[in-house]
């Protein structure tokens, strides 16, 4: 096993989107750890205070290559990593160790046309939010006394597909825009591999979020991270899966918050055939009795999310995945 660091630099991020045909940033093998830089704000960099802007991430908005502009998404994606023998039906298991912000500041913004209530809130606005990284906590409004723990994760955790200049902005099968602010340190995320080496990519850092992320963004934040990539060659999944210390989760996303729900459903049900047992009807009663669906994201169009959390408490014998 061999500890590697991945410095976000213009030659190591790609912006907007996920590529089969992108020069791997860096290749490792199963079992492998990752302290990993990530760097957030493509597009608003030039209205950043000087405590979010570094000489390195200055560099990158300045002078990105071409060819590592994928799609119109705005988010700013570290790797590809490429991992040795990993095939098509193979799974990816991403061991989240340590997440941090690596920067005294995030941002939030309202984009016109976007979020749960763009009719309602139609103007756009950007507001840069001080990180107190000594008490883990962000205040806001300024002033207001209202103190918000920080609980940082990943928003993006995703591989590639044979699909070309995929935009960053959606959630699918593949992971992507996940968003789930469940998926902190000390989670598992498992993801279904479609092109040789899984071509994986992290990024949209989040210091903070509501399930839900309702204005259409958290406090976003440029994020170190520790992972651990262990190919799973045991594994069958065609959609993401993850583990917290507490739960298993599911996930679902569609067109509508009712379809994304069916699938998260669908996908616990299917989780606890394989893996507890249980026959689907059993499944279908324990998911009523027991497992919370909660909303995800409403405003990675055109996929909201849903995910159900099956308490590992209630398990007897525990599973292993």
């Amino acid at each position: 096993m061999t500890h590697h660091i991945l410095k976000a630099t213009k030659s190591t991020v790609h912006l907007g989107g996920f590529s089969h045909l992108l020069e791997p940033a860096l290749t490792i093998d199963s079992g492998d750890t990752i302290d990993v830089e990530t760097y957030t704000g493509y597009y608003i960099y030039d209205k950043a205070p000087p405590e979010f802007l570094t000489p390195e991430f200055v560099d990158i908005c300045q002078n990105l290559a071409p060819e590592r502009k994928i799609a119109a998404g705005p988010h700013l994606l570290t790797g590809p990593i490429y991992v040795q023998n990993a095939a098509p039906g193979d799974v990816l298991e991403v061991k989240l160790e340590a997440i941090a912000p690596r920067l005294p500041v995030g941002f939030n913004a309202i984009r016109s046309g976007w979020g749960a209530l763009p009719q309602h809130f139609t103007q756009p606005a950007l507001r840069f939010i001080p990180l107190d990284l000594v008490n883990n906590t962000a205040e806001f409004p300024s002033h207001s006394g209202i103190k918000i723990p920080l609980k940082p994760f990943f928003g993006i955790l995703g591989v590639a597909t044979p699909e070309d200049g995929r935009s960053s902005i959606p959630p699918g099968c593949y992971g992507g825009n996940i968003d789930n602010r469940e998926l902190q340190a000390g989670s598992r995320v498992f993801l279904p591999v479609f092109v040789p080496g899984a071509l994986f990519s992290i990024g949209d850092g989040h210091s903070a979020q509501g399930d839900g992320e309702v204005n259409v963004t958290a406090i976003e934040t440029s994020m170190n991270g520790r992972i651990q990539i262990t190919l799973r060659k045991d594994l069958q999944l065609t959609t993401p899966i993850a583990e917290t210390p507490t739960d298993i989760i599911t996930m679902g996303f569609a067109a509508t918050l009712d379809a994304a729900l069916e699938l998260a459903l669908k996908n616990m049900i299917d989780f606890l055939e394989r893996f507890v047992n249980l026959t689907p009807e059993d499944a279908y009663v324990l998911c009523s009795l027991a497992v919370n669906f909660r909303i995800t994201q409403v405003v990675n169009s055109p996929c909201k999310g849903v995910h159900g959390l099956l308490p590992k408490a209630i398990l007897s014998p525990k599973i292993s995945l």
